[in-house]
């Protein structure tokens, strides 16, 4: 099956940006010309956008499902956990190491462990008023308690750094759901595409309605 017809399965959407005049944007546009029908054919539903403004950047973006997983081994990975005089963080490293390591298979069943009672249920306070206090119910949920607060206690450390380091690693992840397209061909514009797509394939997890006479897309004759 062509990767053109799965982008409705792993995208939520595709936005195009680019200039309406300026030669840095002719890829762009030219490639979403070329490409649009068809993409709309097979993805009935999928919201494929081209944005225009005047000297805007040529880019491509998309939304990607990341997690904190995602997101602290991106930061141990590039070296973003750094103190103040620029080396490594080996506190917050490890911290972010142990956070990785948990089990949430555990975690989400130990939750549950007291039947029809949810820890994390909006408004349980009220609904179950002092229930922190209570033997049995702590007794229970003594598993989920004790995971819960090395989590809170490792994800306090995480976000301990100096000068916005949580926030500045979460902002630099998003931009991989975005591809700059300056002076791009077509060709660039295609590989960037597809370099979404296989993000999306391998990060989102979506429920997309997708017609089943849909196999695979051949152009018409020109001349017909």
């Amino acid at each position: 099956m062509s990767w053109k017809a799965g982008l409705s399965r792993y995208l939520p959407a595709m936005r195009f940006f680019a200039c309406p005049e300026s030669p840095s944007s002719i890829g762009v546009r030219g490639w979403y010309l070329k490409n649009c029908d068809e993409l709309k054919h097979l993805n009935p539903n999928f919201p494929l956008l081209l944005r225009t403004a005047e000297n805007c950047m040529p880019a491509v973006t998309t939304e990607l499902e990341w997690t904190v997983d995602h997101l602290l081994q991106f930061m141990v990975q590039t070296g973003r956990f750094r103190n103040s005089n620029g080396s490594i963080a080996e506190d917050r490293v490890e911290a972010a190491k142990a956070y990785m390591e948990t089990d949430w298979d555990k975690f989400f069943a130990s939750r549950l462990a007291r039947p029809g009672f949810d820890p994390l249920r909006p408004n349980v306070n009220k609904i179950h008023p002092g229930w922190a206090d209570d033997p049995e119910i702590t007794a229970e949920l003594s598993t989920y308690l004790a995971m819960k607060a090395d989590m809170d206690e490792q994800m306090n450390v995480i976000k301990s750094g100096p000068d916005k380091e949580y926030t500045r690693g979460v902002n630099a992840l998003l931009m991989a759901q975005r591809v700059d397209l300056w002076c791009a061909g077509e060709k660039e514009v295609e590989l960037a595409v597809q370099h979404l797509y296989k993000l999306g394939k391998l990060l989102n997890e979506r429920e997309t309605f997708y017609p089943a006479h849909i196999k695979e897309f051949y152009p018409g004759v020109e001349d017909i």
